[in-house]
């Protein structure tokens, strides 16, 4: 009786094809779920040209207004002590520096915010409804506009401020008169009487006197003039991060529009590979 080996039965299996649309599907599935491990996810989610941006915003904003602050605190003690004026307006100027800084400030914050909302996996998430898309380019085109305004507001401080710097340049220059560094002659103000107030006597247009030269040229104008430098440099801070908020927002708003369409075409995509699927199984 010959002994033989029966060999394993094996069992058959059918594999299922796949089509190109289901590969496509669960080729974005994968990437998303790998795209949401590890610590990429968080480095996906960072807008970094906002938040350049921001900082730039934050440090023009911040020398801008201290540096304006001291600046106009050094013009009061000037007008006080050199022509005897006392000008009022100049303390609610000063407030005014204080709530520019801090709505700058809020307005980046913001800006930023919307720039994370907007960046990588986030986007995916909160701009998946319709309303939600909507919302968010309605954000971006208000934001866009509010930029917009303040760029030509900054514009003009700019401009305010290079004509005030050029004025304290030629008084800085008046004070290095050897003449008048040696007390000999005294400074002449009377061509520049349209920048003085109005009620500034005749007499007053005219610093002689070792102390009042002094004081007018090393206490004041010196200290002002370096002050308004910085302003002026920090304003064009100021301005270039608004021209990098308008050029993010904008990026933004084309990000969350054309997420819609990548939106429908997944959604299609996935309703085709759902149909053929089920094509697939009645087949076998």
């Amino acid at each position: 009786m010959n002994n033989y080996r029966r060999a394993p039965i094996q069992e058959t299996s059918f594999d299922i094809p796949r089509s190109r649309s289901e590969e496509s599907v669960f080729s974005v599935q994968t990437y998303l779920e790998v795209e949401k491990s590890g610590c990429d996810a968080c480095l996906t989610r960072i807008p970094y040209a906002t938040l350049i941006a921001t900082i730039m915003c934050a440090l023009g904003v911040s020398i801008f207004c201290g540096t304006m602050y001291r600046g106009a605190t050094l013009a009061v003690l000037m007008f006080r002590e050199i022509f005897k004026l006392n000008i009022f307006w100049i303390e609610a100027v000063k407030m005014t520096f204080v709530i520019i800084g801090a709505c700058m400030g809020a307005l980046g914050l913001m800006i930023l915010f919307v720039g994370c909302l907007a960046t990588g996996a986030t986007r995916h998430k909160v701009y998946r409804a319709w309303r939600h898309r909507v919302g968010g380019r309605i954000s971006c085109a208000i934001f866009m506009a509010i930029t917009y305004v303040l760029t030509l507001v900054w514009i003009v401080k700019f401009t305010f401020l290079v004509l005030v710097t050029f004025v304290y340049t030629v008084f800085w220059k008046m004070c290095e008169n050897p003449r008048v560094a040696t007390y000999q002659d005294p400074i002449d103000l009377t061509q520049f009487y349209f920048l003085l107030p109005d009620n500034t006597p005749q007499e007053r247009m005219k610093i002689s006197g070792e102390k009042e030269v002094k004081s007018f040229c090393i206490d004041y104008v010196e200290k002002v003039e370096i002050m308004f430098i910085f302003a002026t440099v920090a304003c064009v801070l100021v301005i270039l991060s608004l021209i990098h908020y308008l050029m993010c927002l904008s990026a933004n708003y084309a990000h969350i529009r054309d997420h819609e369409k990548f939106q429908e075409l997944e959604d299609l995509q996935m309703l085709q590979g759902d149909h053929e699927m089920l094509s697939a199984k009645d087949r076998f």
